[in-house]
């Protein structure tokens, strides 16, 4: 069984009363913004999750700026997370709710102008108003998520070749304030193919990977604490290998926050995938997850591990509440099937072409993860 501490980080957009347009809205209604504010959320989460937990996982939480935490309400919310010993591992602006022209990558100056400093805003928040909820752990200092369902476009013109060029000015001034304030944070790109719009800008972690790359050629901006947001999901809805996408961003030296989700379509078991819209399931038991958990393992990863996840449509709040205890604990056990694999076996078989017996020891890792989950979750 594992002793180590490890980081699990629960967001607050999890924990609504329902998604509403094709979905019932209201299925949920205890968890109504009415009911359940931020600070109310960071309580939920200390009296329902956790006690379910083993005692080895650390609780930290995610958060968006303006719409989740605010001038208005972040005194209430940073007092939940001190009392209740949850840290905060993630914020990130929420522009989507404001900018639908492209945001910081906007060709409307003065929505451009705007967009950025609502960025900076969302880092004055984190230092500022939020230091003292950080972990004390220097290497587990927050993540500045940069998501980008602002920045995207439906018309195909010479007009996208600006919107990049525009982005890169944004991301790398951003960057340069947020090393005056301190330069602790990680600031990490979500790569999303679509939603908000129908194409985005930096929609892989390769295009991320090599954004990066052009900030430090281009602008000078230092690579260290930068990289990717690392969504398994948002990989899969396009039909890419997560687990690729792993080796990477690894390579790069670039995770610098975990979102543990799934669409859903490789565990044989729940529908999703490839040209689907982004359900994010929580975590699922499979061999391409025990996969990625062996090489983060390998790669020495020790951050933060968020779960960015939708409970079902159908759920009330306690089965809501058993679907995130259920994503943090198949995670755990996924890490703890990798520490099983023979990895010098895998390899001589795979050296060897005996690909049938290098599945076997696949398969036998998730029934043996499988094993854990239970023994766990009962």
């Amino acid at each position: 069984m594992k002793t180590k501490e490890s980081y699990h980080s629960l967001c607050r957009w999890t924990f609504h009363a329902g998604k509403g347009g094709f979905t019932p809205a209201s299925m949920r209604p205890l968890w109504s913004s009415e009911n359940l504010d931020t600070a109310a959320v960071i309580e939920l989460i200390r009296k329902k999750i956790a006690p379910r937990l083993p005692k080895h996982i650390v609780l930290g939480f995610e958060m968006h700026y303006d719409t989740e935490v605010n001038e208005l309400n972040v005194a209430a919310v940073s007092k939940a997370l001190l009392d209740n010993r949850i840290y905060l591992a993630m914020i990130t602006p929420g522009a989507h709710s404001h900018y639908a022209y492209g945001g910081i990558a906007s060709l409307d100056e003065h929505e451009r102008t705007s967009a950025c400093a609502f960025g900076q805003k969302t880092v004055d928040m984190a230092y500022y108003s939020l230091q003292k909820t950080w972990h004390p752990q220097k290497d587990l200092a927050p993540t500045f998520v940069l998501w980008n369902g602002s920045y995207g476009y439906d018309l195909a013109t010479v007009g996208i070749r600006e919107m990049y060029r525009h982005l890169k000015e944004s991301v790398a001034e951003l960057c340069r304030y947020e090393q005056k304030q301190g330069g602790r944070l990680s600031i990490g790109i979500e790569p999303k193919p679509n939603e908000g719009h129908p194409a985005m800008l930096l929609p892989t972690v390769a295009s991320a990977l090599l954004f990066w790359k052009k900030l430090e050629q281009e602008y000078g901006i230092s690579l260290e604490r930068k990289g990717i947001n690392k969504e398994f999901g948002h990989s899969e809805m396009i039909g890419l290998d997560h687990v690729y996408d792993t080796v990477e961003e690894i390579d790069h030296n670039a995770v610098v926050h975990m979102h543990i989700n799934s669409q859903g379509y490789n565990d044989g078991i729940i529908l999703g995938g490839p040209g689907k819209f982004d359900i994010d399931h929580g975590v699922r038991i499979n061999g391409m997850n025990i996969a990625v958990a062996g090489l983060m393992k390998k790669a020495g990863y020790r951050r933060w591990k968020g779960h960015d996840m939708q409970v079902r449509a159908y759920d009330n709040e306690e089965q809501g509440l058993d679907r995130v205890v259920r994503s943090i604990l198949s995670w755990e056990a996924c890490e703890m099937a990798a520490e099983t694999v023979d990895e010098k076996k895998l390899l001589s078989f795979l050296s060897k072409r005996q690909t049938a017996k290098a599945e076997d020891m696949i398969r036998d890792a998730v029934v043996q993860a499988q094993k854990y989950f239970d023994g766990m979750y009962d």
